[in-house]
């Protein structure tokens, strides 16, 4: 009755990294969907695109790798300045529908290109973008993309309320791509954690997100 009287769980629409997918990101999200249980749920969905499957990937194959957009033909650097990333449209698209078709939803949490693509997302909806009703993202392990196609993103202060987490030892996305990518917020929070390319959910962490979301909580 306590947990009814403070009101719903936040729903969050999850958007998983390259060469994932929402299996792979509800796998992975384990830790974090249990720290919080009651406040926010993660509803993950799978990138519109499948990634040209390597042979070291998937062995029994039930779940093909995805990107939300590429850099070349079939191939995705987040640090690669893109002269024709292709893809993006198709994602946004995929994004709009799921907040239409599956929502209400309160904010979003993406993961490495899923934190990207996040954050563009949220640009859209500063603007008044009506396809993006969301509130705030939690962005982990996110960076801007350096394709100058993408660039009218980044180009005003975004505000959005977000959370950008930052692994010190992130050795796919580097912390201080994360960083830039934060600067590219009007009020940003930053919860740095001391491992590498992953979702953290210990102690210190769990903490942070709950006082990120309860900004956001639904009151009755």
């Amino acid at each position: 009755a306590a947990m009814a009287a403070e009101g719903r769980p936040l729903r969050l629409l999850a958007l998983h990294g390259y060469r994932q997918s929402a299996r792979r990101l509800r796998q992975r999200t384990g830790a974090l969907r249990k720290a919080l249980r009651g406040r926010a749920e993660l509803l993950p969905i799978d990138a519109p695109h499948p990634v040209p499957a390597a042979a070291q990937d998937d062995p029994d194959g039930d779940d093909p790798p995805r990107g939300w957009w590429f850099s070349g033909p079939g191939t995705f650097e987040a640090g690669e300045a893109a002269a024709a990333p292709e893809g993006l449209e198709d994602s946004l698209s995929a994004v709009a529908a799921a907040l239409a078709e599956q929502g209400p939803f309160d904010g979003l949490l993406g993961f490495s290109q899923g934190a990207a693509l996040a954050a563009m997302v949220c640009a859209l909806r500063a603007r008044g973008d009506p396809r993006f009703p969301v509130a705030f993202a939690v962005l982990v392990a996110g960076f801007a993309s350096r394709a100058p196609a993408h660039g009218h993103f980044y180009r005003d202060p975004i505000a959005l309320p977000t959370l950008h987490v930052v692994g010190d030892t992130d050795s796919v996305i580097a912390a201080p791509l994360s960083m830039e990518l934060a600067r590219c917020f009007v009020e940003p929070v930053v919860l740095a954690h001391p491992g590498g390319h992953f979702i953290p959910a210990a102690a210190a962490q769990k903490k942070a997100y709950l006082e990120f979301l309860e900004r956001f909580r639904p009151r009755q």
